[in-house]
């Protein structure tokens, strides 16, 4: 008999040795978290990981060496029966028939699309936080040296002189952050684009960027409230916008890739009855 389980007379385990629960992993990748966010916010944001990162660290060892911490589960028996009323097996059918089954999405952008929108959606960005500091007459160098303030968190309390002026380490610094955050989010959106529905520029365009420029509005003022009272949020949720809206566009006028059978999204999800079901012809009728 293994060590880990006893058994009653009947030949049933009574109870099995498992690993004992622990909250350390946990404790462990939340200090991670933190020791890293710090090095974009707070030197307490990194003391506290560093300290939940050893706490966790040394709590994981613990219940691991020198020898794992386990704990006795029983077992309860259930006899589990499958059974289904229907008479025959119901397939999922296609307008090909020889096809049962069908993969999703039916369509697909190609990542030079993607691409090619997040690049196009960052240049009607740029464009609209320029506008945005002649604007209001800061000029275009006060919405670049914001962006580098989530890397160079100094630059958030600078005075407004300061920031309006230029600084190559910053220019360096927010072209990098913007170009890989559109890249990416293009590409993202590019993947996604046929899973959505039939309207992705008006879910691009408009649902992400206000659900992201809330997202970021409550986070950022917990994180970074002296960053987050400089960021004028109508101005921003605009740039957002325009983002949206080009990258949308750029990558709706790319050619989609076919998958190997037409069957619409929310027809598989069993949202929508699309009628392309495919019956065989009866006998004698000749259809």
């Amino acid at each position: 008999m293994d060590r880990g389980t006893e058994e009653s007379n009947g030949g049933t385990p009574r109870s099995v040795e498992l690993p004992a629960p622990t909250a350390s992993p946990i404790v462990l990748a939340f200090g991670v978290t933190l020791l890293f966010g710090g090095l974009a916010t707070t030197a307490l944001i990194t003391a506290i990981g560093a300290v939940l990162s050893v706490a966790g660290l040394v709590g994981w060892m613990r219940d691991v060496f020198p020898a794992q911490a386990t704990e006795r589960v029983p077992v309860v028996p259930e006899t589990i029966r499958f059974t289904s009323s229907r008479r025959e097996i119901e397939r999922v059918t296609t307008a090909v028939p020889e096809l049962v089954r069908a993969n999703l999405p039916v369509e697909f952008y190609p990542i030079s699309a993607g691409v090619r929108g997040g690049l196009w959606g960052g240049v009607a960005m740029a464009v609209l936080a320029a506008a945005y500091g002649v604007v209001t007459g800061h000029g275009v160098w006060y919405p670049i040296n914001l962006l580098a303030a989530v890397f160079f968190p100094g630059m958030a309390t600078a005075s407004t002189a300061e920031i309006a002026a230029f600084n190559g380490p910053a220019l360096a610094a927010a072209t990098g952050i913007h170009l890989f955050a559109s890249l990416l989010v293009g590409v993202v959106y590019g993947a996604m684009s046929p899973m959505l529905p039939r309207r992705p520029i008006l879910l691009g365009g408009l649902v992400a960027p206000l659900l992201w420029t809330g997202l970021l509005h409550s986070t950022l003022a917990w994180i970074n409230p002296v960053l987050a009272s400089r960021i004028d949020w109508k101005w921003f949720l605009l740039s957002q916008i325009g983002f949206g809206v080009v990258a949308g566009l750029v990558v709706s006028s790319r050619q989609r890739v076919s998958t190997a059978q037409p069957m619409p999204f929310l027809a598989r999800a069993g949202i929508e009855a699309t009628g392309l079901e495919h019956r065989p012809p009866e006998e004698g009728t000749g259809t």
